[in-house]
């Protein structure tokens, strides 16, 4: 092998202009991870996020926010064949929260639904209502109470509400147990 211009110590040199490399830059929403195969969290995306969720290959978003849905998001999501699933949960703050139990159950049967997946749950923040969700997904994994506080306060942070955490305990999962489970932690 031989080696030319050994002297040279120079950084090698962009071929693509600081343009084109900002359109590389994949940006996921605030608060983003991945729940389980085929399921994500975050809140609410924007633009600037797009070109990230494009790379998920979404079939589908739970958005668990009451306002419109922006139309430059709906725009995204309908041009790359995205299906919506709204559930209108306020944004309640305590002392005054109310979390509707149909509204988590309607919004769990199509997170549990893999004709869904892959599939981004999200609310303004990605933490209290989607953290109630993904709370009762992780009951439905048989995780145990303390590691599902666990991951729903690391989102939350100082922000996390006993009364989130209290919904996610006393929610009845028992109506949904029969859906099959497609997680990572069922699958043997």
């Amino acid at each position: 092998m031989k080696l030319e211009n050994c002297n040279d110590v120079s950084p090698p040199q962009d071929t693509h202009s600081n343009a084109d490399a900002a359109d590389e830059i994949f940006v996921p929403p605030l608060n983003f991870a991945m729940v389980d195969n085929g399921i994500f969290r975050s809140g609410f995306p924007d633009s600037a996020n797009f070109r990230f969720l494009k790379s998920l290959r979404l079939r589908s978003v739970i958005c668990l926010c009451p306002e419109p849905y922006p139309d430059s998001t709906s725009e995204f999501l309908k041009a790359n064949g995205i299906r919506l699933y709204q559930f209108g949960i306020d944004g309640c703050k305590e002392p005054f929260v109310n979390i509707p139990n149909d509204t988590i159950r309607e919004a769990l049967k199509v997170a549990l639904d893999v004709k869904n997946h892959p599939l981004l749950i999200h609310c303004k923040r990605g933490k209290h209502r989607t953290g109630c969700l993904v709370g009762c997904i992780r009951r439905l994994q048989r995780w145990c109470l303390s590691s599902v506080f666990d991951e729903y306060q690391r989102f939350a942070g100082a922000k996390a509400r006993v009364s989130d955490q209290r919904f996610i305990e006393l929610f009845d999962i028992s109506g949904l147990k029969h859906h099959p489970l497609s997680f990572s932690c069922s699958r043997k």
